[in-house]
């Protein structure tokens, strides 16, 4: 496996990276990129000079991860945005190295923190389908996950909670809002 940068002129790791999106997402996330279309879109918009686009290639040149960073607060924070796996590679390493890899893109931009919202709309942990208005910070400290949801992996990587946007997606439907100092 290699971590690269996608090249905005790479036909062909583009079109699988839109697919990627679909696949990726498809089951707990399906409204994220719904259509080719608009998986071709969000990758395009990945693409930008400012932005960080890499990808994980297996030896054939075949897509098999992409992670992309979008600067904010003058590039001391980095939003990671998106971070998608192959389905049927998932577990094998891959989106950890291209987390590893991501936070050494962030630090040689003299980056920060890195900043993510991982979404929870199909009750995949215990933050869902309750009112966080009441004890917020208490079930946060008590999360639990039911369904294989991301926050556990970035969790692993060193990211801590550190917000939730109540209702982000609908009554019950909470995005989790996590970061990793990286400088």
């Amino acid at each position: 496996m290699e971590i690269i940068t996608l090249a905005p002129t790479d036909k062909r790791l583009i079109s699988q990276a839109a697919q990627l999106l679909l696949d990726a997402f498809r089951e707990h996330w399906p409204e994220a990129w719904p259509t080719l279309q608009e998986g071709l879109e969000e990758v395009h918009e990945m693409l930008q000079p400012e932005r960080i686009c890499r990808v994980a290639i297996d030896e054939q040149e075949n897509l098999l991860g992409i992670i992309g960073g979008i600067p904010q607060y003058d590039g001391h924070v980095w939003e990671l945005h998106p971070l998608a796996v192959q389905p049927n590679m998932q577990g094998k390493g891959i989106g950890r190295a291209l987390v590893e890899d991501f936070e050494e893109q962030v630090r040689l931009r003299g980056g920060l923190t890195i900043t993510l919202g991982s979404d929870d709309d199909d009750n995949m942990t215990s933050l869902s389908g309750v009112d966080l208005y009441e004890n917020l910070w208490d079930k946060v400290k008590t999360i639990h996950n039911l369904k294989n949801h991301p926050f556990e992996f970035y969790q692993k990587m060193g990211y801590v909670i550190t917000g939730v946007v109540i209702d982000a997606n609908g009554i019950g439907k909470p995005d989790i809002l996590m970061s990793k100092r990286v400088k």
